[in-house]
């Protein structure tokens, strides 16, 4: 086909195009299609939105090899459906179907143009074009948005305010319709503009609004239409309009008047306003309360004040100012108050008193009062006429009111109230001033109660005189006077009903003696004194001593005079002498006549004075036998002399050296001031900036960090002015022991004796400072056989006859007390002959001999000194030179270890005695090392009980040669009493001690153990011999079933027999069902099991395979279900053990057991018998179960025996499933194959005797495969 007549994109108007119109008609003229292409399907002009597709249909019919093409705006799109260049054009359709629709993803406004489908021609037919059509592209506003003036603040009430909503980028352009608080608003501008790009346009539409108070809280929206929008864009706003509130109204005036002292409570409400109004209240322009509180519900604002009315507030002005920001001004209520009030005083001016028959003049006045009072006079009872009455203005508006009164009194108006009334009318109350009359009168009589005259008192008693006056007012004054003088003790008038007294209380004095008391009566009647007087004979001691002394300054060796005077006493005293507690004997120097009536007397001492008179004192004691009572006195002696030592000064010293060492000095002198001097070996030790030496005040004389230089004597030189004196003290330093001498090693033969010396330097020194301590494995004390000897600064440790045990490190540690103890470490080496290691662990050695495995034989020895090892093989040198053999020596200590490597062992070549001698300058030994082929493990050996508990027994065995794998242990128990044994594997496997747990307390139990290793099992511990022990009684009264099995009655109490035997059916068939189950799941998982384990058997050697069956027991009566007892791993370690079982004419299959470790405690086995029951459940058993609850997993106890039947149904999930054996058998049947085992052993089951045993879910059926990815203990199932 060509094309070159036909111009493609060619308008319609070209001669070479041909339109629709014109190839139809000529189609018509022809008579039919002839082959000529036509439009089925016409393009036609298409509208969508921007981001939409877009669908221009073209189907064209007859089409004979002509290419079909779209142009836009004249440009062609290209023949090629995928129209390569437009990633978003596509021709869509069926081509078969002549269907070339254009498609156009995610439409823009660049699609936007005139398309045309067309048609080339042919050489049968000419180029066909569509008529062009106009695909449109709508684009919907971007966004609508409102724009406000001052956007960020309210609207003010009043003001106008421009909206501006704007449409952007729409096409075409969008249409804006305004809404004010629901309402449309058509008052606009609205204009267009050019968008953001091409074909897009804008609108705005600008809206003025004046601010409204109902606008507040209204919406404020735009909406914005366009026919490429579902649903219109809005965008709106919250009008905020601040407006003012109403005017404030006040509320609580009752009356015009108010009294003062009325609580006012008023209330300012104002209402409306945005915001809310504040309130505040003023009282004459000063501010009053600035407190309110907002409804915003109801908008309106409150604000109470309460006030109490005082006088002063009359004719206040009370306001309630309203005011927002919305407010050109505050918005006021004023209230003016009218306020009646009393007098707040009522004054009295005047005396109210006077003596009898005299007048009283008095003035009687308010404060101010409003309205002005009336005032009226009251004597008691009686009213009393004013003289005059005035009336003037005073503060607050009110009147001042004052009224006069004279008046005559008499005896009978005294105590009667004279009262002030000031009654205010408006009030209808009353002030009032009251003052009781006193009117004045002489007392009449006076008299003294004191004791009789010439009564002999005595000083220092306390003599009690009481004055009486009666009559007069008021009441008589009482005075007491002392020779006419005031006196200073009295007590408080007390009154009565008949007069008055007052209590003079003295303690008598010396001055008392010959005086004259005096007590007088008067009052403020204005008349003479009455009087009453008495005179007092006191006896008294000497009311002073004195002693003064002659020289003034004495020293020792000296006479001292001293001189005593007694002052006056009444009767005369007696001088006395006293120094010490010792009397002195003084001469009297006479006596004379003294103040208050008493007598004087004098005395004189002489006494020589010696150092230890100073500072005594010397007392004169004035005694009167008469009043056995005596007054004293004292002189301290001051005599001078020089220093003095006293007899308790040191003589010696101890210090600890780098501490500090004092030097005390005990020493006295008078006068005090002492220098004190220190000197040590001819040289002063006190100087300026001394650095370790410092004196203490008293002389005393710090040393600092002492030393051993610094022992030896210190000289004390002691100064006054009276002399000097000095005496010598010994330091001693005491210092921490340091070990001088002690040897690194010390050597000795074995069994010869063996000294370690010690030797140290340490002050002080002590038999019992030094110890020696054994630095073996486990540090402790010394052996027996030692002995230790110290002398002087030496210690030393003996050891008779030396042992291998004693060598090792000894420490020697010395302590005298100074801390840091001292100490150091000797080796003691003992030396002797090679000792080799000897037992069933050395003397075989086991490889495979294939000529693959390597072997390493062992051989080790302790000797000192050095020892030498030589090998020899069946006999001869062994041939270290052949590259098959190796040997390393290693040595640590005592110990020193021989390897032979041997590669590539072959059976015939190294399976033979290897003999090892190891020697050195003391002797040698020699070991027979065979070296054999991998086998079962020899049976341990030495097997003993360590420990015993009420439920447990601890045993201790020693293992045998292990074949050359590695191997575990299993111990069998039974207690004497039961059928058969149980069994619990040793963890870790190669522990070689266990305790069995879960054990009846006072039981006699048999005990045993045998080895295990790949290949197979020993037999049992020293030739199948049994290890008998008996648990210890418990301490329980009842114990727990955790460890030990409580025997349960025959029948339970609560249950009668047909409720047990229902139970007991019940749970016999969820069993068989649980078991049915079991065995189908089994089978399964053993065929393939056992698949896997036979194809790994194959590969296994010859030489490592039994030749007969090796079974629990060797002959012991056991049961199948014992014999299946199976740990089984997947696995399949190397190292693993293996429980052997064996088919009748099959080879030897092994099960891995995951190194003997179980993932539940042991399980008693037990004889079953045969029954009904085909699945092995129930075979041969009464129905009557007993349960068993595994209390924990972990706990090593055994599986009890079980006793009485549940007192509950058994759920199925408390019956362990059954799990399928070797061949596909249970577990739990006694097959042909364990038959033939215990036939071949010359043995037959037993009939059933024991229950059979119900396992708890605790023990979880997990599948297998994957047990070497758990742990250990949670390896295996039991079957």
């Amino acid at each position: 086909m060509t094309f070159s007549n036909v111009h493609f994109g060619a308008s319609r108007d070209s001669p070479n195009s041909i339109s629709y119109t014109e190839t139809k008609t000529r189609l018509q003229a022809r008579g039919g299609g002839g082959g000529q292409p036509v439009f089925r399907e016409e393009p036609q002009n298409l509208t969508v939105v921007v981001g939409a597709a877009a669908r221009l249909q073209c189907a064209v019919e007859g089409l004979t090899g002509e290419t079909v093409q779209w142009a836009k705006d004249g440009l062609l799109l290209g023949p090629d459906r995928s129209l390569p260049g437009f990633p978003r054009y596509s021709m869509a359709g069926r081509q078969t179907g002549g269907e070339y629709h254009l498609k156009i993803e995610r439409a823009s406004l660049e699609d936007e143009s005139l398309f045309e489908c067309q048609v080339g021609g042919s050489e049968s037919s000419g180029p066909l074009v569509s008529p062009p059509v106009w695909l449109t592209v709508l684009v919907p506003p971007a966004q609508c948005l409102v724009m406000v003036d001052a956007a960020d603040e309210p609207w003010m009430f009043g003001e106008e305010y421009t909206v501006t909503c704007l449409a952007t980028d729409a096409k075409p352009a969008a249409q804006i319709t305004v809404f004010r608080g629901g309402v449309e608003v058509t008052e606009f501008d609205s204009s267009e503009m050019s968008g953001s790009e091409d074909k897009l346009s804008n609108t705005e539409v600008t809206v003025r609004v004046v601010a409204e108070s109902g606008d507040n809280g209204r919406q404020f929206q735009c909406v914005a239409n366009s026919d490429a929008l579902l649903t219109p864009l809005k965008t709106s706003f919250t009008m905020s309009v601040l407006f003012p509130p109403q005017p404030p109204v006040i509320e609580g005036m009752d009356s015009e008047e108010v009294k003062a002292g009325t609580t006012l409570q008023l209330l300012c409400t104002s209402r409306g306003g945005n915001p809310v109004a504040t309130l505040h209240w003023t009282k004459n322009d000063e501010l009053l309360s600035s407190s309110w509180e907002v409804d915003k519900q109801a908008v309106v604002a409150r604000s109470s004040v309460t006030l109490t009315v005082k006088a002063e507030d009359n004719g206040a002005q009370l306001t309630c100012e309203s005011t927002n920001p919305a407010s050109p001004s505050p918005l006021l209520n004023t209230i003016t108050l009218n306020v009646v009030f009393l007098p707040s005083e009522v004054h009295v001016a005047g005396s109210l008193s006077a003596t009898e028959g005299k007048n009283i003049t008095l003035s009687c006045s308010t404060t101010s009062s409003r309205p002005p009072v009336l005032i009226r006079w009251w004597l008691g009872a009686r009213q009393l006429d004013a003289s005059s009455v005035t009336v003037t203005e005073g503060s607050h508006g009110g009147m001042v009111t004052m009224s006069n009164l004279t008046h005559t009194v008499s005896r009978e108006e005294n105590g009667l109230p004279l009262i002030c009334e000031a009654f205010n009318q408006a009030v209808r109350f009353s002030r009032t001033q009251s003052n009781p009359l006193r009117v004045y009168y002489p007392p009449q009589k006076v008299w003294i109660e004191a004791p009789p005259q010439g009564t002999k008192l005595r000083s220092g008693s306390t003599l009690h005189l009481v004055c009486f006056s009666s009559g007069g007012n008021p009441p008589g004054r009482l005075t007491w006077l002392k020779d006419n003088k005031s006196a200073r003790e009295m007590q408080t008038a007390v009154q009565s009903e008949k007069g008055v007294s007052r209590e003079l209380v003295l303690l008598l004095q010396p001055s008392d003696n010959q005086a004259t008391y005096r007590c007088n009566a008067t009052n403020d009647a204005k008349g003479p004194p009455l009087s009453a007087h008495t005179k007092l004979h006191v006896q008294f001691p000497a009311v002073s001593v004195k002693i003064s002394v002659t020289p003034k300054e004495v020293r020792r060796g000296q006479t001292l005079t001293l001189d005593c005077v007694a002052g006056s006493s009444n009767p005369v005293a007696n001088i006395s002498w006293v120094m010490g507690g010792q009397k002195l004997q003084g001469v009297p120097r006479g006596q004379q006549g003294a103040e208050f009536g008493g007598v004087s007397v004098r005395s004189r001492l002489s006494l020589q004075v010696w150092s230890a008179h100073s500072g005594r004192k010397v007392s004169c004691q004035a005694y009167s036998p008469v009043l056995a009572e005596g007054v004293n006195t004292f002189h301290t002696l001051n005599v001078l002399y020089p220093p003095e030592f006293d007899p308790d000064q040191p003589r010696e010293v101890q210090a600890v050296e780098g501490g500090m060492a004092l030097l005390p000095v005990k020493v006295s002198a008078n006068p005090n001031d002492i220098s004190y001097n220190w000197t040590h070996r001819g040289h002063f030790l006190v100087k300026e900036r001394a650095q370790r030496h410092r004196m203490q005040p008293g002389g005393a004389l710090e040393i600092w960090n002492v030393t051993r230089a610094d022992a030896g004597n210190y000289t004390i030189i002691c100064n006054n002015a009276e002399g000097e004196n000095r005496t010598i003290l010994c330091l001693d330093i005491l210092y921490a022991p340091t070990i001088t001498h002690l040897a690194v090693r010390t050597e000795a033969d074995l069994g010869q004796p063996a000294e370690i010396v010690c030797t140290a330097n340490a002050n002080p020194t002590n038999p019992d400072m030094f110890s020696w301590t054994w630095l073996g494995e486990e540090e402790g004390s010394l052996s027996e056989d030692t002995q230790q000897a110290v002398q002087g600064a030496t210690g030393r440790l003996l050891l008779p006859e030396v042992q291998r045990s004693h060598s090792g490190q000894y420490r020697c540690q010395v302590d005298n007390g100074i801390a840091p103890p001292a100490s150091a470490d000797v080796w003691l080496i003992v030396r002797f002959k090679p000792e080799i290691h000897k037992g069933v662990q050395w003397s075989k050695v086991a490889s495979r001999g294939d000529g693959s495995g390597t072997a390493e034989v062992v051989c080790q020895a302790e000797g000192v000194p050095r020892v030498q090892f030589d090998w020899a093989k069946n006999g001869k040198t062994l041939d270290l030179s052949d590259p098959r053999y190796s040997e390393q020596t290693v040595r640590d200590g005592a110990l020193h270890t021989s390897r032979v490597m041997i590669v590539n062992v072959s059976a015939a070549l190294d399976y033979a005695l290897f003999t090892c001698t190891a020697s050195n300058s003391l002797g040698q030994d020699t070991l027979d090392i065979q070296l054999l082929s991998t086998d079962r493990p020899d049976p341990p050996s030495g097997l003993k009980v360590i420990g015993v508990t009420h439920h447990s027994i601890s045993l201790q065995w020693a293992p045998g040669f292990d074949g050359g794998l590695k191997q575990s242990f299993r111990v069998r128990y039974r207690r004497k009493d039961a059928l058969s044994s149980q069994y619990v594997d040793v963890f870790p496997p190669q522990a070689t001690s266990f305790t069995v747990t879960g054990l009846r307390s006072a039981t006699s139990y048999n005990l045993s153990i045998i080895a295990l290793n790949e290949l197979g099992e020993s037999r049992y511990t020293d030739h199948d011999a049994m290890l008998t022990t008996v648990t210890e009684e418990s301490d329980l009264p009842h114990e727990e079933k955790g460890e030990e099995e409580v025997e349960p009655p025959a029948e339970s109490p609560g249950w009668p027999l047909y409720r047990v035997v229902t139970v007991a059916v019940v749970g016999g068939v969820l069993l068989l069902l649980n078991s049915a189950l079991g065995v189908c799941v089994a089978r399964i998982w053993t065929k393939g099991r056992r698949e896997r384990a036979l194809s790994e058997g194959k590969k296994s050697e010859m030489g490592s395979c039994m030749t007969e069956p090796n079974q629990y027991g060797r002959g012991e009566r056991l049961n199948s279900a014992a014999h299946r007892t199976l740990l089984i791993d997947s696995a399949s370690e190397p190292d693993s053990s293996l429980y052997e079982n064996y088919e009748q004419g099959s080879a030897p299959y092994r099960y891995p057991a995951s190194v003997f470790r179980t993932s539940l405690p042991p399980h008693p086995e037990s004889a079953e018998g045969y029954g009904n029951d085909t699945h092995g459940i129930l075979g041969g058993y009464n129905t009557r179960l007993a349960t068993h609850d595994y209390e924990d997993v972990r706990d090593w106890g055994e599986y009890e025996d079980l006793g009485a039947p549940p007192s509950f149904p058994l759920p199925p999930s408390n019956y362990y499933p059954r799990v399928v054996g070797v061949g596909g058998r249970s577990a739990g049947l006694q097959d042909t194959h364990t038959q033939g085992v215990y036939q071949r052993r010359g043995w037959n089951p037993p009939e059933p005797e024991e229950p059979i045993r119900v396992y708890d879910t605790v023990a979880e059926y997990r599948p297998p495969g994957g047990d070497h990815e758990l742990p250990f203990e949670l390896r295996g199932e039991l079957v």
